[in-house]
């Protein structure tokens, strides 16, 4: 028997002896995230679960108890998820700049952010590509095509349907960013010189851009009472998808001025039946109830701005001034009176309350409406607009089509006082209206910041945490992940996010920033 049994035995040995990372071998993964709460993004319960990677890519997710890899990280005690999609961002001018490698923004988790929003931003993509990458960047990026720069671009603030040539102009600008890698169209049918657009336009350049496979995101014409209403804005976006058969995204969906509170569930009804009869219609949110634009674009009518800055001079201080005031005075009620309007670049204050016009008429002895006609002389002002209520917020975010944005831009501090939004969005969900709150579960949440906006703008293999995957990762505690962004400190960095990677790429360790630049 024992003659029987030794070449066994032997056969037994050798194979233990010549495992893979074994006798000089290199080992087979080159990092392992090991002991985590893996919520996958698909909004299904977390299991636990480690994850391996090699190169950019997630290789095994499950039990790998003898596995061996270059790196281990301990993810005990954090969920692990995939690297959250910021589907609207204006960090574009801090990605190419001193903030490239995007810490405040993957200190929330971020890895991807989407550039060129409301029809603003670069005409030229690969122009804009090559600043972007000259420095390297620490997230991934996808750009939009702006429709309101490319209309500014061609025939500048005019108030007006684009003569023929002039169109055929725009539709080759579309195509070309199409070309050049464009995800989609932006438009910001609220702002000029989107606000001179009629639908119409809006449907055929729309067209293009579902010929491409692209998708059509919109800050759209009203979100309260301006115009048209935030109702017959979101038939309009409906509308454009249905005609140019097309994905529609509702560009941060809010209901703005307490006249217009408690609408949400008429919109999101508006929604649910165009989805119902096969339109691709969803929308993005940012969780706050305050906004973020300048002075101009909260409070100066459309019609006063045709023609650019001179002619809006002009009108202040000409023979339109009485009507200019007027609108001024009903935009100023709509948006909730003065205390409501808080000037982000005014002053050296850190209180929100000295910043507000109502304070600064105080101070220059000035009733509000004529402090805003000054105001508009010296300047367009960033402002920041307390606007919105928390129950059409909450019914909002609870919607199935929601995905989570920050609407922020990236800045330095030194720079004003920015909304906190840009420094503190996802964060601020995960702990104030998931923990805190408990208006939606975890994995909820997780789905509006990964899977769901991967799906909407077919973003390959991201957005999920599974084999074959790209290592877009965040790991993070959720019982302490916070926003620590607010209005008087704006540019302080979340915290409870332990590790991120990017294409597999640590560039969170230990919750601090590496400044690689995958």
């Amino acid at each position: 028997m024992r003659h029987l049994l030794s070449p066994i035995v032997l056969l037994t040995l050798s194979a233990l002896t010549l495992r893979p990372g074994d006798a000089g071998q290199p080992p087979p993964y080159d990092l392992l995230l090991r002991h985590g709460r893996v919520l996958d993004g698909t909004g299904a319960p977390p299991v636990a679960a480690d994850i391996a990677i090699r190169g950019d890519r997630v290789v095994e997710v499950g039990a790998l108890p003898g596995a061996r890899a270059a790196r281990i990280i301990d993810a005990g005690g954090l969920t692990v998820a995939p690297g959250f999609i910021d589907v609207h961002s204006h960090a574009a001018d801090g990605l190419g700049g001193g903030l490239h490698t995007a810490g405040p923004l993957l200190a929330q988790g971020v890895t991807t952010v989407f550039l060129n929003h409301d029809g603003a931003g670069a005409v030229d993509l690969r122009a804009q590509r090559a600043r972007l990458e000259a420095r390297g960047v620490g997230v991934n990026i996808a750009q939009l095509v702006p429709h309101g720069a490319i209309r500014r671009a061609v025939m500048g603030l005019a108030d007006r349907a684009p003569r023929r040539q002039e169109f055929t102009r725009m539709t080759r600008l579309v195509r070309a960013g199409m070309d050049e890698g464009g995800a989609g169209l932006s438009t910001g049918l609220y702002y000029a010189p989107g606000s001179y657009a009629k639908t119409s336009e809006i449907v055929a350049l729309a067209k293009i851009v579902a010929g491409h496979g692209g998708v059509y995101t919109s800050h759209i014409r009203d979100e309260g009472n301006y115009s048209v209403g935030v109702l017959a804005a979101i038939q309009e976006v409906i509308q454009i998808a249905e005609q140019a058969s097309i994905t529609g995204v509702v560009s941060h969906m809010k209901v703005l001025g307490p006249a217009q509170w408690g609408l949400a569930p008429a919109l999101a009804a508006a929604i649910d039946q165009a989805r119902a009869r096969g339109v691709q219609i969803f929308a993005d949110q940012y969780p706050y109830d305050a906004g973020g634009t300048t002075l101009a674009s909260a409070l100066v009518p459309r019609w006063a701005e045709a023609g650019g800055r001179p002619m809006l001079l002009e009108r202040l201080a000409g023979p339109e001034r009485g009507r200019l005031k007027a609108a001024i005075a009903e935009n100023l009620e709509r948006r909730g009176g003065p205390e409501s309007l808080v000037l982000s670049g005014y002053g050296r204050s850190r209180s929100v309350q000295d910043r507000t016009i109502a304070a600064i008429a105080a101070r220059l002895g000035l009733p509000p409406v004529d402090a805003v006609m000054t105001l508009l002389e010296r300047a367009d002002w960033p402002t920041v607009s307390f606007s919105m209520s928390e129950a059409d917020i909450v019914h909002i975010m609870r919607q199935p089509w929601t995905m989570t944005c920050s609407d922020g831009e990236l800045t330095a501090p030194g720079r004003g006082l920015p909304h906190p939004r840009g420094y503190g969005a996802f964060a601020r969900k995960l702990g104030v209206y998931v923990r805190e709150r408990r208006v939606i579960g975890l994995p909820e949440a997780i789905r509006s910041m990964t899977s769901l906006p991967a799906e909407v703008f077919g973003l390959k293999d991201r957005g999920v945490v599974a084999a074959g995957a790209l290592a877009d990762l965040v790991a993070f505690d959720p019982e302490t992940i916070t926003d620590m962004a607010t209005y008087e400190s704006p540019h302080q960095r979340a915290r409870g996010v332990r590790y991120v990677l990017v294409n597999g790429v640590v560039v969170i360790d230990g919750g601090k920033g590496t400044g690689a630049t995958p």
